[in-house]
C-alpha cells in the first residue's frame, strides 16, 4: 500500500507529508530494500538507522532527524510495526473442514467454521467454536472447550475438561491440563494424591512452545486475560496469574501461588509455592522468589557472570559469610560498650 495509506491504518504521522512510496513488505533495518517499511525504537539502533535501504522508517519523532528516508512518526515504534506486519504480511487461516485422518467423536460439537488438522484427536463432549483452528497432531481430551477464533498450532495436548478463552495462541507442544505434581509419602514410597481440578485460561492468552500449564489438585489453576507465556515455563496446579501477566522462557511457577495483574516475569525466574505477588511486580532474569511481595515494583536476585577467578574466591568465602556475620555484630557490641564507657569517663 501507499506509505499515506500505511501511516493511516498505524496511526503515524507521515514525514515529509507527500512521500508516495509503493510499500510491499516489511523489514529489519539492516536486510532493507526500497519497497520495505522497518523501524527502530531506541537511540542503541541508530547506526543501522543511518545506513538502512529501506523505503520508510517507523521511529518516534525524537529519532527523524537520523533516517536517511521517509519516517512515520509514533510514539511507540514496535507496537506500530506490529500493525503493519499483520497488514502487509497477514497469516492465511486454515480452511474450514475436518481433515480425512482425523479422529473426532461423535458427541463432539464443532462448529462448521472451525478447521480441524491432520490426524487430531477430539474426544468426547468436547466444543469447539467458530472460527477456531485445530493444526496438526492435536489432541482435545473430553468435556474441554476451546473458545472462538482459538488457534492450536501444532502437537498441543488439550487435558480433559480444560476450559480455553477467545483468541487463545497455543503453540506447538504445549500442554494444558496435565495433571500437577502431587505425591504424599506412604513410608519410603510416594503415592500421587489425584489431580481433579481443571485449567481455566482467559481470552487473548498465548502459551509458548512446550510450554505446561498443569491443572488444580482441587480447584482451578487460573491463567487470566491477555497473558502470554513464553517457551519452556512451568505453571504449576492451582495457580492463578493476574490478567496481561507477561512471563519470559525457562521460568517456573510453583503449585498455590497467586500472581497480580500487569506483572512482567523475566527468564529463568524461579518462585516458590503458595506466594502472593502483588498487581505490576517486575521480577528481573533468574531471580530466586521466595516470599510474598505485597508491593509493586522491580525486584531482583542472583549473581551476574563474572571472571572465573572471581568466582572461585567469592565462592570459597560463602561459607564463612555466617562466622563474619556473628564476629562483625560481637565486634559493633563491643564498640558500642566502649563508646559509652569513654561517654561516661568524659562525664
Amino acid at each position: 500500500m501507499l506509505l499515506p495509506e500505511l501511516a493511516i491504518r498505524i496511526g503515524a504521522e507521515p514525514c515529509p507529508a507527500g512521500a508516495d512510496i509503493d510499500i510491499t513488505d516489511v523489514c529489519s533495518l539492516t536486510d532493507a530494500n526500497p519497497a520495505a517499511v522497518t523501524y527502530a525504537s531506541a537511540e542503541k539502533y541508530l547506526g543501522a538507522l543511518r545506513v538502512t535501504q529501506a523505503g520508510a522508517v517507523i521511529l518516534t519523532p525524537a529519532l527523524a532527524a537520523e533516517a536517511p528516508c521517509p519516517c512515520l512518526l509514533v510514539e511507540h515504534p514496535t507496537l506500530a510495526f506490529a500493525r503493519a506486519v499483520e497488514l502487509l504480511r497477514p497469516r492465511i487461516p486454515a480452511p474450514a473442514g475436518r481433515h480425512p485422518s482425523a479422529v473426532i467423536a461423535a458427541s463432539a460439537l464443532i462448529h462448521p467454521s472451525a478447521s480441524i488438522g491432520a490426524l487430531c484427536v477430539i474426544e468426547e463432549g468436547v466444543r469447539i467454536e467458530a472460527g477456531v483452528e485445530i493444526g496438526p497432531q492435536c489432541l482435545i481430551q473430553r468435556d474441554s472447550l476451546i473458545g472462538a477464533e482459538t488457534r492450536l498450532v501444532a502437537a498441543v495436548t488439550v487435558c480433559e475438561r480444560t476450559i480455553i478463552g477467545k483468541r487463545v495462541l497455543l503453540h506447538p507442544g504445549a500442554v494444558i491440563g496435565r495433571e500437577g505434581f502431587g505425591f504424599a509419602r506412604d513410608g519410603e514410597r510416594w503415592v500421587r494424591v489425584p489431580q481433579i481440578g481443571r485449567v481455566r485460561l482467559g481470552d487473548d492468552v498465548e502459551v509458548g512452545t512446550n510450554s505446561a500449564v498443569d491443572r488444580g489438585a482441587i480447584g482451578e489453576t487460573i491463567v487470566g486475560d491477555g497473558v502470554k507465556i513464553d517457551n519452556l515455563i512451568q505453571i504449576g496446579h492451582n495457580v492463578e496469574v493476574g490478567d496481561n501477566t507477561a512471563m519470559a522462557a525457562c521460568s517456573g511457577i510453583s503449585g498455590s501461588t497467586r500472581i497480580g495483574k500487569g506483572c512482567t516475569i523475566a527468564g529463568a525466574v524461579g518462585m516458590a509455592g503458595h506466594l502472593e505477588i502483588a498487581d505490576n511486580v517486575h521480577f528481573t532474569g533468574m531471580a530466586m522468589v521466595t516470599r510474598s511481595l505485597t508491593e509493586p515494583g522491580t525486584y531482583s536476585s542472583g549473581i551476574p557472570a563474572m571472571p572465573s577467578a572471581d568466582w572461585r574466591r567469592n565462592v570459597a568465602r560463602f561459607r564463612h559469610l555466617d562466622a563474619m556475620a556473628k564476629r562483625l555484630r560481637r565486634l559493633e557490641v563491643r564498640l558500642a560498650e566502649l563508646e559509652k564507657a569513654q561517654r561516661e569517663q568524659a562525664d
